[in-house]
């Protein structure tokens, strides 16, 4: 006995036929086999189809946003403009093909390829893009094109010249709403509060005099026949939280497990630290490693000075402060105040992108020099919102919490960088070492030897 068919009702029907439109979109836009009966293509169809985008291209901004903030209904008139659009580019193709019957399932197939594309550009944003951002953006909308091409001959037909021509009008669809509409976000991010105040405030002004003298002071002379450890840290980028957290973390850390209290100063540029920290400018860098020079004793103590910032290929650290011009700190010029200050036994740990190009004029017996990347690479983590960049996590934190030891700790911050970067497919940032024969004697004394 025949089973009765059940009545499915025409919510569900649409929904399947939704289904079955996004699916098949997903194949056009991945080149899998799909023919224009797949489609589904009426009225409702596309206009369920339009709603379900709208859906998907809220929620990607959204996410884009970490769900932060609220919906801008201004951007609502952008998307709905591109209704119109495609509708009057699937005319002019079905009126090409002299196929006005064919209109709604071109329409359809055009717009069925968004929900897998506006998902791909979502992952996009997502990942750690360094270098490659420009290509990868390129090649996104180089897919959008060819899919959008692919949907055209799926619905349409391969007919020559016709489908020249509506490559042509699909194209110009395409650059319409691309270079004509104006670019809104939908998901609008919750307002900022206001910036903290700037150098520009009288009381912040004479307030950096008073830390920069204050810390000065506070760098206590070394003991006769006591190797001693002195710490100076330079952060000099302001633009990002995550080099002033590495900092406090690094000045903490060495106070404590290496015994630089009353022998440390930090220089962080920062949205929030002006009433922490000195100003890490030149000027400054150059006044605390005077001043440490002249507190040490220069055949027994030794210097640790951290850098952390972006670096460019030519390998100067940015610096930035708002309400100030900064300097940049090149190699050259870092190796020339050291000299000046007359400090001889130094460790100098580099952490950014392009650092590898400080060892040349750095290097010489009494030194050990250790930098997150080679002279032609990048290095990674330096987000806002993050607690390390991925050298000063492993070197800092998971390294020297397993041995004191600042050479065999780079071997162990290699290693976990290297496992990280081809976890997230990274071109290998490759940190570097330089060991002086003299500075990996020294180091022995403080049991933190090379």
């Amino acid at each position: 006995m025949a089973t009765p068919r059940r009545n499915l009702g025409p919510a569900f029907l649409h929904l399947r036929a939704l289904a079955r439109n996004v699916l098949s979109g997903a194949r056009v836009a991945l080149f899998l086999p799909v023919r224009a009966l797949d489609f589904r293509a009426s009225p409702g169809h596309f206009a369920l189809l339009v709603v379900f985008n709208f859906v998907v291209w809220v929620g990607a901004a959204a996410a884009r946003a970490g769900f932060q903030g609220a919906l801008d209904p201004q951007a609502i008139p952008v998307y709905l403009a591109t209704v119109p659009l495609v509708l009057a580019t699937a005319l002019i193709v079905a009126s090409l093909y002299r196929k006005r019957e064919q209109l709604l399932l071109i329409a359809v197939a055009l717009s069925a390829c968004d929900p897998l594309l506006e998902l791909a550009g979502l992952a996009l944003f997502w990942l750690p893009l360094g270098a490659t951002a420009g290509f990868l953006y390129l090649a996104f909308f180089v897919w959008v094109w060819v899919a959008a091409l692919r949907a055209l001959a799926v619905a349409a037909g391969t007919e020559r010249p016709q489908l020249y021509q509506g490559m042509l009008a699909v194209s110009a669809m395409l650059a319409v709403a691309l270079f004509v509409f104006p670019s809104m976000e939908v998901w609008r991010e919750p307002e900022r509060e206001p910036a903290p105040p700037a150098l520009s405030d009288e009381r912040l002004f004479h307030r950096q005099g008073e830390l920069i003298e204050r810390s000065l002071s506070g760098i206590t002379a070394g003991r006769k026949g006591v190797p001693e450890l002195y710490f100076v840290g330079f952060a000099p980028d302001g633009s990002q939280d995550v080099f002033v957290r590495e900092m406090r973390y690094v000045t903490k850390l060495f106070e404590e497990r290496f015994g630089t209290r009353g022998r440390s100063i930090a220089l962080v540029s920062g949205e929030t630290t002006l009433d922490e920290f000195p100003v890490a400018s030149v000027t400054n860098l150059r006044r605390a490693l005077a001043r440490v020079g002249e507190a040490m004793n220069a055949d027994e103590d030794a210097l640790f000075l951290f850098v952390s910032a972006h670096g460019g290929e030519d390998h100067q650290l940015s610096a930035q402060q708002r309400g100030l011009s900064l300097s940049l700190l090149s190699p050259t010029a870092l190796a020339r105040i050291l000299q000046d200050a007359g400090i001889r036994w130094k460790v100098v740990v580099v952490s950014a992108c392009f650092s590898g190009g400080f060892i040349e004029p750095l290097r010489d017996e009494n030194t050990l020099i250790v930098t997150a990347s080679s002279a032609d690479r990048h290095s990674f983590g330096c987000e806002h919102g993050e607690d390390f960049t991925y050298f000063g996590r492993a070197y800092f934190r998971d390294a020297l919490a397993r041995t004191r030891s600042f050479v065999d700790a780079f071997a162990i911050a290699r290693d976990i960088v290297a496992r990280q970067e081809t976890e997230e497919r990274l071109r290998p940032s490759q940190p570097q070492i330089w060991v002086g024969p003299g500075i990996a004697e020294r180091l022995k004394a403080f049991a933190v030897g090379g």
